[in-house]
């Protein structure tokens, strides 16, 4: 009788006070209903109080300072910094060498045998087809200097990290610690650290490798933890019960079970590993990203535009070829594989030679084609008759107007208007409601720290229009991705169309979109949704694509539409990946702001761009580390935690 009594008044509780939401918000609205009114009266004002900034101006100064006086004598710049700056050159001039040695013919023959080889005759077309439009567009040289570039920073990006996400795959305790690292390394702009990558290694191709790793590794490391993580018990278990060790298992089901996402991760490398071409020649990369930066100086969209195709053919060539070698791992080799590989070698040879022998290895003048010309007088068109004045749908001009009136001012001045307090306020419920604790205050932590940083108006105004890029780009996101995964034929309409979204350098771009939209916060939205969309469509596709096949054929027998299948199967199992593509979303978003900050979009953008330009260490470190912070707040904001997931389960 005693146990009933005491049981009794659990049991008496509503049913909706037993839910961890329900809870979780009167526990909210009790900690409001206390702390607004003493966060008010003791700080009525809505912006950061001075009191509680501090100033880093004069260390990072004093680090810059160091760095320039010990660069060339201190044991860890000579010893260390300086043979890995070495290894670089070397390896880069080494690829160069070699292209160079075997002339336009026989890199073009060794590409299409290599595409001959791994996915048949139809790629091995279209990829002599994409070597030679380099040539013909006159960009033979630029591409060899790029794609020496691209083939050392790529593999030391795919390297370090498979090595993190092994780690975060088969750690909890790894993943928890190294997700604020990967954050930082993708969130933080380029530009930010341009500046102390170049004091450290100066203004070369190290300093680009470096750069071009930083922001390509991450990709790689989460899609390798989320295949390791992904992984199907039931054959994890049964491996397990034969004995094996932890590095069997790895090797040969974990890592083959993760392969799709290991394919993906590489495609993801390569297209951001390319896509910072041209950032990296604002250091002394060269190559293709030096001929579209110097176009631009001159607001010479038709020669960016030659030298862009170049980059994009390039992604799209390594993308498929990369690709069809990892469809092929799991099948028994070809009976003569090993001659045919043979053979291979050797007609690459024999057209290299017969090129030296020609004298025909540099790409002839004569062949080159001028698009300049053309693409300049289409941009001119353009302007002239979509800008403005267009019947009934009114010009460009004028979306941009409504949307910036409409979305960025309101969402913007919404967040200047909040008390600094309420917005840590609001970031901590959002957190804890989809997470726990921990998340809630790493990301009121990490909100704290903007304002300490004194970046507090200009980090609320990049916010907004993070916040609105972010919103179209998962609306046409996941619309699109949905599309392509219930349709083979839109996926594959769909797939170049995204290699040269996600591809073409920002910058490329940049002057269309201004000249269609004008200066201003409106297209600095633009190209984040341009650079972020192809990501998350890719993500969702991906995830919808994989779902059990099992779940899905139950659900048909039982009669579901293809509609309830969608909401109520393929979306919620597909969850995981829905959840990356969010990250993915709002990472690439902030990684643009900067290109943003070009363009009119003002705020943290342009005191990143304005620090590297004046070689102000501080300004352009405290905008990026403002940026950083602004990146794993929206990831904790969005992203549940493992824990929750287990405890939900």
């Amino acid at each position: 009788m005693a146990t009933v009594t005491a049981d009794a008044p659990r049991t008496a509780l509503p049913g909706f006070l037993k839910q961890s939401v329900v809870r979780k918000l009167l526990l909210l609205a009790l900690a409001a209903a206390v702390l607004v009114p003493l966060a008010d009266a003791r700080w009525a004002s809505g912006s950061w109080p001075g009191a509680l900034t501090v100033d880093v101006s004069e260390p990072l100064t004093r680090v810059s300072d160091w760095i320039i006086d010990n660069r060339d004598s201190h044991p860890l710049f000579i010893y260390f910094l300086g043979h890995i700056s070495n290894a670089v050159v070397i390896c880069v001039r080494a690829v160069y060498l070699v292209l160079l040695a075997a002339g336009w013919a026989g890199v073009t023959a060794a590409a299409s045998l290599v595409a001959w080889r791994v996915a048949g005759p139809r790629l091995a077309a279209g990829t002599g087809v994409a070597f030679l439009a380099c040539g013909f567009l006159g960009m033979w040289v630029p591409t060899m200097q790029t794609l020496a570039l691209m083939v050392v920073a790529v593999l030391a990006s795919v390297a370090v990290g498979v090595l993190l996400g092994l780690a975060a795959g088969l750690s909890d305790r790894l993943d928890r610690m190294l997700r604020p690292v990967l954050d930082t390394m993708q969130v933080l702009p380029a530009f930010a650290y341009l500046l102390p990558v170049v004091l450290v290694f100066g203004i070369g191709v190290p300093a680009a490798v470096l750069a071009t790793v930083v922001y390509a590794a991450p990709p790689m490391a989460r899609l390798t933890a989320l295949g390791l993580r992904g992984a199907d018990k039931e054959v994890l278990e049964a491996v397990e019960s034969l004995g094996t060790t932890a590095r069997q298992r790895l090797l040969t089901a974990r890592i083959p079970l993760a392969r799709k996402e290991l394919l993906l991760g590489l495609n993801q490398t390569i297209m951001m590993a390319l896509s910072m071409a041209v950032i990296a020649s604002v250091i002394g990369a060269g190559g293709l990203g030096d001929r579209v930066y110097q176009a631009l100086a001159s607001v010479d969209v038709g020669a960016a535009l030659a030298a862009g195709i170049p980059i994009v053919l390039l992604a799209v060539v390594l993308d498929r070829v990369t690709g069809a070698a990892g469809e092929k791992l799991g099948e028994e080799p070809h009976p003569n594989g090993r001659r045919l590989w043979l053979y291979a070698l050797a007609g690459t040879a024999a057209v290299a030679v017969a090129g030296r022998l020609a004298g025909r290895l540099d790409w002839p003048d004569a062949w080159a084609l001028n698009i300049a010309e053309p693409v300049n007088r289409a941009v001119d068109w353009m302007t002239d008759h979509l800008y403005s004045g267009v019947p009934v749908v009114g010009g460009t001009a004028d979306w941009a107007a409504h949307f910036t009136t409409w979305v960025l001012d309101p969402v913007r001045d919404g967040l200047l208007w909040l008390p600094w307090w309420s917005v840590l306020l609001i970031v901590a419920a959002l957190a804890w409601l989809i997470g726990t604790w921990r998340t809630a205050l790493t990301a009121v932590l990490a909100m704290a720290a903007i304002g300490v940083l004194g970046v507090w108006k200009p980090s609320l105004d990049t916010l907004s229009q993070v916040l609105a890029a972010v919103a179209v780009t998962l609306v046409l996101g996941f619309a699109t991705g949905i599309a392509a995964a219930r349709s083979d034929r839109v996926e594959r309409l769909l797939r170049p169309v995204l290699d040269v979204f996600q591809t073409m350098p920002q910058f490329v771009y940049l002057i269309p979109v201004v000249a269609l939209f004008g200066v201003g916060r409106a297209p600095a939205v633009a190209a984040a949704v341009v650079y972020a969309l192809p990501a998350v469509v890719r993500i969702t596709t991906q995830g919808l694509r994989h779902v059990d096949p099992a779940a899905l054929e139950s659900s048909r027998s039982l009669g579901a539409t293809p509609a309830q299948q969608l909401r109520q199967v393929q979306l919620p199992l597909a969850r995981p990946a829905l959840l990356l593509a969010v990250n993915q979303g709002v990472v690439l978003v902030l990684a643009v702001v900067i290109i943003g900050g070009l363009v009119g979009g003002g705020a943290l953008g342009y005191e990143v761009v304005a620090g590297l330009a004046r070689g102000d260490l501080a300004t352009g470190l405290v905008a990026g580390a403002a940026i950083v912070c602004l990146g794993l707040m929206l990831d904790r904001v969005t992203q549940p935690t493992d824990r929750r997931a287990k405890k939900g389960a």
